[in-house]
């Protein structure tokens, strides 16, 4: 599933390109507790939320690999 990432891409990828939590709440629309839940491996959020937090990052230009991996993106002109 494109959606499904795991906490620790999630703050790896916050943490390369330099975004706070209170960035990516914004910019996905996902609840500040959610989130940090999520990044805590307290909870795990429902599809929908993981593919907005995922297309957010993606957005601000984190490539997802297989496996645990996120990288920045090709740069766009």
């Amino acid at each position: 599933m494109k959606g499904a990432i795991t906490p620790g891409q999630c703050r790896a990828a916050r943490a390369l390109i330099g975004m706070d939590r209170r960035a990516l709440v914004a910019a996905s629309a996902v609840a500040h507790r959610t989130l940090v839940n999520f990044e805590l491996g307290a909870s795990q959020p429902r599809a929908v939320t993981l593919n907005a937090l995922r297309a957010a990052l993606e957005a601000a230009g984190i490539e997802f690999l297989d496996g645990e991996g996120v990288r920045r993106g090709p740069e766009k002109n």
